[in-house]
């Protein structure tokens, strides 16, 4: 279901017989596929890395998941990655629908759920529309989660007599300042309901306006920070800042700091459209991360503290952190100094997160079931288009089902793994 490209030539290749997925046929590599070299805590080597690719409706590779370990063919032994991108798809129910979808003409084989498609399409759709900022993510920052047979409440909490199942990837990188200006961050979103509801969408999701996020201890506060020209959009990004810390993380003795003091919400408000402006579909995760790597600190040349540095601060009145992962981090304080963040032994590392999932709400009936969107989700024509993405809208009408409940998900799911360390 894409524009028609050439199809990779040589025959499916025989399984590898190392227990890794086999290689893929030559194909050019998106930027994505490149994005990620081992650090000196990783012991998987890129070679092993890249053999977790697809082929993406462009014909092109791009990385996609893989678990934190795996077996290094060339030693025979156990390695690590140094990251994890969440929950493995082969779980979810429609797992195998949106890798198909998202396969190239012919080469299903290869199919999975390649990360960074979307931005890779936006540097096509930029060259032929000069004005357009092309858009970057890492590797590491892919993060996929889904639920199988969600029962959807209304508002009210009453069922609304329907199930659904859904697979989502994000891009939410909580270790860079990336995302204290960058508003633009790629978003699969996929459900299937046994109400005739389908949906595949893969875009660049913009969460809030650009240059400026929401301070996370005091939401009505917007902090301006670079606007790097990337198109607005609604939702936020709840991101803690050095006020934050000061206020709910360094607590005085006989209190303890709470879970939720480097929480971390990223809303999307996402809408498929026609040219003339018609909705055909719109949609409102949400995500949240406990464990950032970095907070916002304006005052610093950086613009970011890390998170891990303030297991040791002191402030001048006896304020500390004092929760179990600073604990731990600190060995019971018996650490005298901070160590590098990206330290396989910090526990803020961007693997606690929960998924916030509530409207989709399609107004397709008796419409085409594939549509053509720029990578911003606008433009929708059933024609394909120079950096056009496909994206399936099932042809039903709900826009009459009532206002629904927020559910949130995998929050008490780990997805800390051996090795795993920020960047992450």
């Amino acid at each position: 279901p894409a524009p028609a490209l050439p199809a990779p030539q040589q025959p499916a290749p025989a399984p590898a017989g190392d227990g890794l997925p086999p290689q893929l046929p030559p194909a050019q590599p998106s930027y994505a596929s490149a994005s990620w070299t081992p650090s000196v805590y990783d012991s998987c080597p890129a070679t092993v890395h890249e053999r977790y690719s697809v082929i993406g409706p462009d014909g092109k590779r791009y990385p996609t998941w893989h678990p934190p370990t795996t077996i290094d063919p060339a030693t025979g032994a156990r390695c690590t990655f140094g990251h994890e991108h969440g929950r493995d798809p082969a779980g979810s129910d429609i797992g195998d629908w949106v890798a198909d979808h998202l396969a190239a003409a012919g080469a299903e084989q290869y199919a999975g759920i390649p990360f960074g498609l979307a931005t890779e399409s936006l540097d096509v759709y930029a060259a032929a529309n000069p004005g357009t900022r092309i858009r970057h993510e890492d590797n590491v920052g892919y993060k996929v989660d889904y639920e199988n047979d969600v029962r959807l409440l209304a508002a009210d909490g009453s069922s609304v007599g329907v199930t659904c199942d859904y697979l989502v990837s994000v891009h939410q990188g909580s270790h860079s300042p990336d995302a204290l200006s960058n508003n633009v961050h790629e978003l699969l979103y996929a459900v299937r309901c046994d109400d005739g509801t389908e949906l595949v969408s893969d875009t660049i999701s913009r969460f809030g306006p650009p240059g400026s996020y929401v301070r996370a201890c005091d939401p009505a506060t917007s902090v301006t920070t670079t606007d790097n020209g990337y198109p607005s959009g609604a939702g936020s990004r709840s991101i803690p800042d050095r006020a934050c810390v000061e206020q709910t993380t360094l607590v005085r003795a006989g209190v303890t700091t709470s879970a939720w003091a480097l929480y971390e919400k990223w809303s999307a408000s996402n809408e498929l459209r026609t040219a003339d402006g018609r909705t055909l579909a719109a949609f409102d995760p949400a995500f949240g991360v406990f464990d950032p790597s970095r907070y916002a600190n304006p005052g610093a040349s950086t613009r970011l503290g890390r998170t891990l540095d303030l297991c040791w601060e002191v402030e001048g009145n006896g304020d500390r952190a004092r929760s179990a992962a600073c604990d731990g981090a600190t060995a019971g304080g018996t650490l005298p100094s901070a160590y590098a963040f990206n330290d396989p032994r910090s526990p803020f590392d961007g693997t606690h997160r929960d998924v916030y999932l509530r409207e989709t709400t399609l107004d397709n009936a008796g419409g085409a079931r594939l549509y053509w969107t720029d990578p911003y989700g606008g433009n929708a024509s059933t024609t394909p288009f120079p950096g056009a993405l496909c994206q399936l809208v099932g042809d039903v009408d709900t826009t009459a089902r009532p206002a629904l409940q927020e559910r949130v998900f995998g929050r008490n799911r780990p997805n800390d793994d051996e090795g795993v360390h920020a960047p992450n």
